[in-house]
């Protein structure tokens, strides 16, 4: 059996298991799936996300995510570890990676309004391509660096809280 075949569905086999629970740390997600976790080594963090990032390829849903730069190909490397076929998934619009500079550092700087339009975009974005679900996962680290606008992240997370219940995409 090719590992990828089933880990790395696409659209049109996501309507049968939308309704599926969100798994995420050993819990499952209800209503509020905007969930901020911190790690304490990348060995941790991907025992973590990749479960929860495996299934929602297996569910047909979307994935978004955001990482360092310098961490692109580590973080590509554990979703194939995970059996993921990343080359497919992106092919088919199932799976977008951007790093920081093309997210949340565009032009050099934070801008929570062009980030918190970015992620309605994203949300949208995956129901226009036909996901039921985007599971968004978005690395951070950048916050702790001395860059433009980090002094507008607590009032970005909170802003982002009165938005997300709109919609029903878990972000990580």
């Amino acid at each position: 059996m090719n590992p990828t075949s089933d880990n790395a569905r696409f659209v049109g086999e996501a309507s049968s298991e939308s309704n599926q629970p969100i798994r995420f740390a050993g819990s499952v997600l209800g209503a509020q799936r905007h969930v901020c976790a911190f790690f304490h080594s990348s060995d941790e963090e991907y025992r973590v996300l990749l479960p929860f990032i495996k299934e929602g390829f297996v569910c047909g849903e979307k994935a978004f995510h955001i990482v360092d730069p310098k961490l692109r190909e580590e973080h590509l490397q554990r979703l194939a570890s995970a059996g993921i076929d990343v080359v497919a998934a992106e092919q088919s619009g199932q799976f977008e990676l951007r790093n920081w500079a093309d997210a949340y550092l565009r032009d050099g700087h934070f801008d929570q309004n062009r980030m918190l339009a970015l992620i309605q975009e994203v949300l949208e974005g995956g129901r226009q391509q036909g996901f039921l679900l985007t599971r968004l996962v978005a690395h951070m680290e950048w916050a702790l660096e001395d860059r433009p606008g980090v002094d507008d992240l607590v009032e970005y997370e909170a802003r982002l809280n009165y938005i997300l219940p709109r919609y029903k995409d878990p972000v990580i």
